[in-house]
């Protein structure tokens, strides 16, 4: 069946009226709930402009006593728990979650602009990725190895101590379990450091936490800028693994401050994915399947099919009714259930994104829809932008080239299976790709040639928390979710128990010394 997210809806804005939202101005650290020391920053609701709270950052200091309390916290106990017993309380945290899903949505929608029915999808997933880890954890037993000598020989993991975990604004809830989750299984502790533009549902997991029976101290939330928060987390030297997840040039600075410490670090950065449409794909799946990869979340997602390229025998037809249907897509506020396509999540981004549509114009591609911040009066207070489909660009361009981070789709014909895999990997990301086709030989060797960490074929943004998901390229490093996402929070360790009980031969003396030495 398409994806029902294609569904084409009269364009035209709705009604807002603003969420009421309980909101304190305090940050949780080493488990005190307290007014942070550093900058106060206002949180905007981009369907309307409105300033809706404002909140005291952390400071360095801040950093600092939530990663000594929060080490001190895991080895005095969280650490010594066992598996089961720290199953329990993700468990109690994933089902509470369930129980306040509505409210966090909610607050997500308020902060990030994003449609309920997005926020509700990331709340749930989130609880099932709490649950899911504590069943993992609860079945991943430490591994007895090939004995290749008298000794019992053995694989066991342990918890690396404190794990720093920078988020993303873009699905804070969700990328918040993907990393806290899994770090907690392990043992570890975690200082977790929230995007600015977004930081109310994080603040929320962390209460929820808290209520769940998680230790004080394990968690501490730090809300603040990168160059300060960030910076400190990451050059902290009881910080023993970074997890982050944003732009590609950030995670490229942090993993250069982890080398320094030969400290392990997980980046999921940015990408610039290929959705293909060869000639025999079912057109009405694939045309679905294109709308909800590049202009859902508002195309404010790293994996988003951005770069859309279609074979040459049907790219009019295709890009016709693709332009047709985007622009048939409501633009509204996230909480109206019509609305498809939601503001950006502050109208700096919204400008960049403009700017970029703008410059790709003026070096000659052509915009078949969008292409122009509204002009409508009632979507004017907000941060909206259109879906755009832009053509008459090449895989060259800037705009084919970087990240837009918006409902931005350039639509690129080829010729042949050669020209197409050349033109999708003939960029330095390597997270995503969709393939849309109804002959399942070639959608299995072209998965496998392409270059991407995630690749789709009938289908698009379907994710499970059982699948490990990793980027390569200056699409990332490391690996999450799947229970390999545990281990990457873990410190492996190998054990060998003698069996022989004979001493090593080395240090035994030589039987024909020893009848010499006698002799004299």
């Amino acid at each position: 069946m398409p994806i029902a997210y294609a569904s084409p809806l009269q364009v035209g804005p709705a009604e807002h009226e603003p969420e009421s939202v309980d909101t304190v101005d305090e940050i949780l650290v080493a488990g005190r709930w307290q007014r942070g020391l550093g900058e106060c920053i206002e949180s905007v609701d981009p369907a309307t402009g409105r300033v809706f709270a404002s909140l005291h950052t952390a400071t360095v200091d801040d950093v600092d006593r939530a990663v000594t309390e929060g080490l001190r916290a895991a080895r005095g106990g969280w650490s010594a728990l066992l598996p089961h017993e720290r199953a329990r309380v993700l468990h109690r945290v994933g089902n509470a979650l369930d129980d306040e899903a509505e409210r966090v949505a909610r607050l997500q929608t308020l902060d990030t602009g994003k449609t309920l029915t997005e926020t509700r999808a990331l709340v749930a997933s989130a609880a099932n990725t709490f649950r899911y880890t504590a069943a993992a954890l609860e079945t991943m037993d430490s591994a007895l190895t090939t004995p290749r000598g008298p000794w019992l020989t053995m694989s066991t993991y342990q918890p690396m101590g404190v794990v720093a975990a920078i988020t993303p604004w873009n699905s804070p809830i969700a990328s918040d379990a993907q990393k806290i989750a899994p770090a907690l299984a392990a043992g570890n502790a975690v200082v977790s450091k929230p995007p600015v533009w977004a930081p109310w549902v994080t603040l929320r997991l962390a209460r929820i936490c808290e209520a769940a029976g998680l230790p004080a101290g394990v968690l501490s939330v730090l809300p603040g800028s990168g160059r300060t928060v960030g910076e400190a987390l990451v050059r902290h030297p009881d910080v023993a693994k970074v997890t982050f997840t944003g732009g590609t040039e950030t995670g490229r600075h942090l993993a250069h401050l982890a080398a320094d410490k030969l400290m392990p670090i997980t980046l999921e950065l940015g990408g610039k994915s290929p959705t293909i449409v060869f000639e025999d794909a079912d057109l009405e799946q694939a045309l679905a399947g294109v709308l909800y990869g590049v202009f859902s979340s508002s195309g404010q997602s790293c994996i988003a099919g951005s770069r859309i390229f279609v074979h040459r025998s049907i790219a009019e037809t295709f890009t016709g009714e693709l332009v047709r249907r985007a622009a048939a897509l409501r633009l509204g506020p996230g909480t109206d259930p019509r609305t498809r396509v939601a503001p950006m999540v502050t109208f700096a981004h919204r400008d960049r994104v403009a700017a970029m549509v703008d410059d790709a114009v003026a070096a000659g591609a052509r915009a078949l829809c969008g292409g122009a911040i509204p002009a409508d009066e009632r979507l004017s207070s907000g941060a909206y932008y259109p879906p755009t489909v832009l053509t008459g660009a090449d895989n060259a361009a800037t705009i084919c080239r970087e990240e837009v981070f918006g409902p931005v789709a350039v639509v690129l014909p080829f010729d042949d299976e050669e020209d197409l895999i050349a033109q999708a990997n003939d960029s330095v990301y390597g997270l995503a790709c969709g393939i849309w086709t109804s002959d399942y030989r070639r959608a299995w060797r072209v998965a496998g040639a392409v270059k991407a960490g995630t690749v789709w074929i009938n289908t698009y943004k379907q994710f499970s928390i059982s699948t490990p998901f990793t980027g390569l390229g200056d699409s990332g490093l490391g690996t999450e979710k799947g229970r390999e996402g545990i281990r990457q929070y873990c410190d492996q360790k190998s054990i060998y128990l003698d069996l022989s009980g004979e001493p090593i031969a080395w240090a035994t003396p030589d039987p024909t010394e020893t009848r010499k030495d006698a002799s004299r």
